[in-house]
């Protein structure tokens, strides 16, 4: 049985690009243990997936995220400033992933233009009464 509540294992996690940091890192299990099952059944899994499954899960994506992020930062460090340009490299060749993040960058900008604009049709509209 697994305890989400435990803290982190003495086992030193295979693939880690920095061992000490993990071992010494404690991080809050659990946290995106409901939207996974939610994804998880949107994927075609049970309507509750095993608290357990959800708990690997959340662990190899935050792990493949850390990984991704320490990539990342290392690109950037010639220039000193991690851009969203850094991710995308590192995901070039993964087409199906670069094209979602484009994806997702571009309606981004287009809801925060969306709402910038939502914002100055407020203001005029509380200028005019």
């Amino acid at each position: 049985m697994h305890n989400s509540s435990s803290g982190p294992t003495s086992k030193p996690r295979v693939g880690s690009s920095q061992p000490s940091e993990a071992s010494s890192f404690k991080r809050k299990r659990g946290v995106f243990q409901k939207d996974l099952q939610h994804m998880m059944y949107g994927f075609g899994d049970d309507p509750n997936p095993l608290p357990e499954t959800a708990a690997l899960v959340e662990d190899i994506v935050v792990e493949y995220i850390t990984d991704l992020v320490h990539k990342a930062q290392d690109i950037a460090t010639k220039r000193g400033k991690l851009l969203t340009e850094d991710f995308l490299f590192l995901i070039r060749k993964d087409m199906p992933k670069l094209n979602r993040c484009t994806e997702l960058l571009s309606m981004n900008e287009e809801l925060k233009q969306a709402r910038k604009a939502f914002e100055v049709d407020e203001e005029k509209l509380a200028s005019t009464d």
